[in-house]
C-alpha cells in the first residue's frame, strides 16, 4: 500500500519520524514546576521518556524570567551520566553565553564521555532582558548572527584540526588543541528561520536545522526558502536534516486535549493537539513538509499520562 501526500507525491504507508523529549529546566508557563521536588520530578519524567524517545533536549536560558531554573550544560551532563541509552542535545545553546572555543572543548568532551551521543543545537540568542540581567552585551541582530556563523566555524575547526587556528571579525584561536578530537564530530543544529539572513547561515553552516512549529502553509514556505538558500550557496538541500520543536497536548478525549491547548492554539507557534489519531494525522502533515525529527514539549511534568499515551500510540506509528 502507498499513500499520497498533499503535494501528490507517492509515500510509504507509514511515514517515518523520530521523536525527542524537551523537559523543563524552569517555568515555561505550561507545566507546574516545584523547585523542592524538581530533581525527583525530572527523574520520574526521564525514566519514562528514555524508554520511548530517542533523544533528550535541554533548553539554554539563564534568567528567562525571575524563577527557579537549572543551567543547560550542567543538566545535560547530569543526564548523560544517568541515561546512557538516548542521544543528548541542546535546544538551542546561545552563542553569546560561552565563547565558541570553550563550547568546542565542552562539546568535544561530552561527545567523548557519552560515546558519541551529542548534538550541538546552537543559536544567536534573542531574549534581551536575560543578557542585561547577566551582564552580557546585546548587539543588534545582524551582529549576533555574524557571531553565530563565526562561532560555528571556530567550533568545527577545533573539532577537526590539531592544532587549530582561526581568525575572524569576532573570534580567533591560535594553535589551540581540542583533544580528544570528537570522533565523529557532533552534528551542529542551527535554530531560527529568518528568511533574510538566518536561513542563509543555516544553508552555509548547519548539519541540522531546527524550526518552531508553525501553521502548515508558513512551515512549508520556510522549507522552500531554505531550499532556495541552499541553491544559492551551492549546498545540497538534502544534506541538512530538518527538525521541528512542538508543544503537544494529547488525551484520549479529543475535546479534553483541545481544552488543554486553549491559550496556545492561536499562538504564532501553534501546538499539536487532540486525541492520538488527530496527533498522528498532524505529524503526517509535518512529515509531508520535510521534517523527520520532532522535539516534543509536554505539559504534564508530574503526571506523565500524556507522555505515556504519546509513546504508546503515536511514536510506534512512525517507527
Amino acid at each position: 500500500m502507498v499513500r499520497i501526500s498533499k503535494r501528490g507525491e507517492v509515500m510509504a504507508t507509514r511515514p517515518r519520524m523520530e521523536f525527542g523529549y524537551n523537559p523543563p529546566t524552569g517555568d515555561r508557563n505550561m507545566e507546574v514546576i516545584r523547585p523542592r521536588e524538581y530533581l525527583s520530578d525530572l527523574h520520574g519524567a526521564l525514566d519514562v521518556a528514555s524508554q520511548g524517545f530517542g533523544s533528550i533536549w535541554i533548553s539554554d536560558h539563564l534568567n528567562y524570567t525571575d524563577e527557579y531554573r537549572i543551567e543547560c550544560w550542567t543538566l545535560l551532563t547530569w543526564i548523560a551520566a544517568r541515561y546512557p541509552g538516548v542521544d543528548l542535545g541542546t535546544i538551542v545553546m546561545s552563542n553569546s553565553f560561552r565563547s565558541p572555543s570553550l563550547m568546542a572543548k565542552m562539546g568535544g568532551s561530552l561527545q567523548e564521555i557519552s560515546s558519541g551521543r551529542f548534538i550541538l543545537g546552537y543559536g544567536a540568542g534573542w531574549y534581551e532582558p536575560e543578557y542585561t540581567a547577566y551582564g552580557y552585551d546585546f548587539p543588534r541582530f545582524r551582529t549576533r548572527l555574524e557571531m553565530l556563523e563565526e562561532g560555528v566555524q571556530v567550533i568545527k575547526t577545533l573539532w577537526t584540526e590539531a592544532p587549530a587556528s582561526f581568525s575572524g571579525k569576532h573570534y580567533r584561536v591560535h594553535e589551540a588543541y581540542c583533544a580528544p578530537l570528537p570522533d565523529p564530530p557532533p552534528p551542529i543544529m542551527l535554530g531560527g528561520a529568518g528568511e533574510k539572513y538566518t536561513l542563509g547561515v543555516v544553508a552555509r553552516r548547519a548539519d541540522w536545522w531546527n524550526d518552531l512549529a508553525r501553521p502548515m502553509d508558513e512551515a512549508r514556505h520556510k522549507m522552500d526558502v531554505l531550499r532556495q538558500r541552499c541553491d544559492e550557496e551551492g549546498r545540497d538541500f538534502g544534506n541538512i536534516r530538518k527538525t521541528v520543536t512542538a508543544r503537544v497536548f494529547i488525551d484520549r478525549s479529543h475535546s479534553k486535549a483541545t481544552q488543554m491547548a486553549e491559550g496556545w492554539i492561536d499562538n504564532v507557534q501553534p501546538p499539536v493537539f487532540g486525541d492520538p489519531s488527530a496527533v498522528r494525522d498532524h505529524f503526517e502533515e509535518i512529515i509531508d513538509i520535510g521534517f523527520d525529527l520532532c522535539i516534543v514539549v509536554l505539559p504534564k511534568f508530574q503526571e506523565l499520562d500524556d507522555m505515556k499515551l504519546f509513546m504508546d500510540e503515536v511514536v510506534p506509528h512512525f517507527a
